[in-house]
């Protein structure tokens, strides 16, 4: 039996139709508009999509976007400078670097630079170590998107067993300390771990996040698992042009009971999440809770 396609893109619909409700929620009892500021440094491809699909949904949803693109050549002092001018704005909640940085920045620098309470990609040192030791922090935005899709499949995930593929500060490690903080029995395997398909093969929850095109293969799955794919690699296909594959082979899904697909898996959720830590980040910073509507 084919898996169950986890759909991220209408997940993702639902969830910017309820931020929609809440800045207006926001601007209906409070007066305030949350805001983005969206930071892109040089003219990578990539980024540029991004950044400009950011603004789009930012403003869809009716909150403020600011996007600030500065040239490839800008120095650490520049755009340190514009990260304190964001941190002082009162109209900008959230800010946000665009990653890859051009490789004379420290990223790490830059990151450490933002006001933790603006910071909507969860990435500032606070922010992690609050969320290692279950406190509320800002949380990565790729994580959370995994989590509400596995929530909203499987409802409680207490008790199950879960394998995170990858070790990264931005989802593998977020990732396993969500689950392990959702009752889950969490393994983390990675480029080093010995025998990592049978390790595979032992989760109820599989999330892979390695970012090698199809490197989990059918036998790695357990017989109706629940598997979050993560990657996002761009591959050539047979006539050359490019194409979006995730690191699970595409017979995983004969195997798994459920999967997220790539594209419309994980990737549209990553974004409405910004746009919820961007409304929580609002409503933190003037001391008010997020509307429940």
């Amino acid at each position: 039996m084919a898996a169950i396609l986890l759909d991220g893109r209408a997940h993702a619909s639902r969830l910017r139709d309820r931020i929609a409700r809440q800045v207006t929620a926001l601007a209906d009892g409070h007066g305030i508009a949350p805001g983005l500021a969206v930071v892109l440094v040089g003219e990578d491809p990539a980024s540029q999509v991004y950044v400009h699909s950011k603004g789009r949904l930012t403003r869809e949803v009716g909150m403020r976007s600011f996007q600030h693109r500065l040239p490839a050549d800008t120095d650490s002092h520049t755009l340190l400078n514009l990260i304190a001018s964001l941190n002082a704005d009162p109209d900008v909640h959230g800010i946000l670097v665009q990653l890859p940085l051009p490789s004379h920045l420290d990223a790490a620098a830059i990151i450490d630079a933002i006001d933790p309470a603006k910071d909507v990609d969860g990435f500032h040192v606070q922010n992690a170590g609050r969320l290692a030791v279950g406190l509320d922090a800002m949380v990565p935005c790729t994580p959370l998107g995994c989590m509400m899709i596995l929530r909203d499949h499987l409802g409680s995930l207490a008790g199950a067993n879960a394998v995170v593929l990858g070790r990264s500060n931005i989802v593998g490690k977020p990732m396993a300390q969500l689950l392990l903080a959702a009752d889950c029995t969490v393994t983390t395997a990675h480029s080093r771990t010995r025998d990592i398909a049978d390790i595979a093969r032992q989760a109820d929850i599989l999330v892979a996040a390695i970012g090698r095109p199809g490197i989990v293969t059918a036998d790695w799955i357990k017989p109706g698992a629940t598997v979050i794919d993560v990657g996002i690699n761009r591959i050539s296909d047979d006539e050359g042009k490019t194409v979006l594959v995730g690191d699970c082979a595409p017979e995983c899904a004969s195997v798994a009971g459920a999967i997220t697909p790539v594209p419309g898996g994980v990737g549209p959720m990553t974004i409405a999440c910004l746009l919820q830590n961007t409304v929580t980040a609002c409503c933190r910073i003037a001391g008010i809770p997020v509307p429940a509507v």
